[in-house]
């Protein structure tokens, strides 16, 4: 089975590109840099099939998905910068809406199914239930969440043969993150602070990678939500989790999102996701988020000297 991946520079794709291969995939990997470039060293992965791919240039989408011709197209491309986001309206359409649609379109030119990513950022954040994949309440609050949603539309007006998967609060090896992040603040600070009032779930890379390639391996096509499991969590919660596994002593102090200050875009107080179609369609959920930060910490250690 050949396998197109878009995004491969990016925490997910890069994690796609290893599981696809680890499996025996035909894997090719895409970007927009003329060659992959990435901050962990895997020849695994750099030495796989790399094209140079611009995803808003239709001509070149087509000319490069009809010469492949793949049986699956795993997109994992986009603008994820949430607050530039907003001052970047064209651009982030142009790449989330554009460039979804022609990847859609030469998908079903060539009939590969089609894999698109996207957010809990579709929904308005509000409210304490979690919300299932088929809830259609969208209410996106920024240009991000706008854009992801306005690809997912023409996924479904466009395929038949698509998986939609909504994640939240992703970290991964290759890339920055929010892990990342307070790791290095917590070497550097005795005191951090973390806001308590926006509820959700992490999403390891690493495990939503495979199961990712367990889809396309299926025909259970849809819309579905994906997060490791176990209770929800604030993002206070998930730092104070960080720190206990790394081993860091540093004092965490929870705040509101008022009281932390108004960031560019809004973020969703509720990112809560409801999983439970992956398991009435007979897919594995994910481990565990504490079991999921546990390994990562650990091959943080391996690939960076992290920790």
């Amino acid at each position: 089975m050949k396998v197109l991946v878009t995004g491969v520079t990016g925490q997910l794709g890069f994690d796609v590109m290893k599981s696809l291969i680890k499996q025996g995939f035909e894997a090719i990997g895409t970007g927009r840099r003329t060659k992959f470039e990435s901050l962990i060293v895997d020849e695994e992965v750099t030495n796989a099939p790399y094209i140079s791919m611009d995803i808003s240039d239709e001509y070149e989408v087509n000319k490069i998905v009809q010469a492949l011709k793949p049986d699956a197209i795993i997109h994992c491309a986009a603008w994820t910068a949430v607050d530039a986001a907003e001052d970047n309206k064209e651009e982030v359409f142009k790449i989330n809406e554009k460039g979804t649609k022609n990847l859609t379109s030469a998908a079903k030119f060539v009939d590969a199914k089609f894999v698109y990513i996207s957010t809990d950022y579709v929904f308005d954040g509000m409210g304490v239930e979690p919300y299932y994949p088929d809830n259609k309440s969208y209410a996106p609050t920024s240009v991000y969440g706008a854009s992801k949603l306005a690809g997912e539309k023409i996924v479904r007006e466009t395929l038949e043969k698509y998986f939609i998967v909504r994640i939240s609060w992703v970290f991964g090896i290759n890339g920055s993150n929010f892990v990342k992040t307070m790791l290095r603040v917590g070497k550097n600070h005795k005191k951090v602070t973390v806001v308590n009032d926006q509820i959700g779930s992490p999403t390891y890379t690493f495990d939503l990678a495979k199961l990712l390639v367990d889809m396309i391996k299926s025909e259970k096509y849809g819309t579905y939500h994906a997060r490791n499991e176990g209770d929800f969590i604030s993002w206070y919660e998930f730092t104070k989790e960080i720190y206990k596994i790394a081993d860091i002593s540093v004092e965490v102090v929870p705040v509101t999102t008022e009281e932390y200050g108004v960031s560019k875009a809004a973020r969703p107080l509720n990112s809560r996701l409801d999983t439970s179609k992956l398991t009435e369609n007979n897919f594995n959920t994910l481990p565990v988020w504490q079991d999921a930060l546990k390994r990562y910490l650990n091959d943080l250690k391996h690939v960076e000297g992290e920790l």
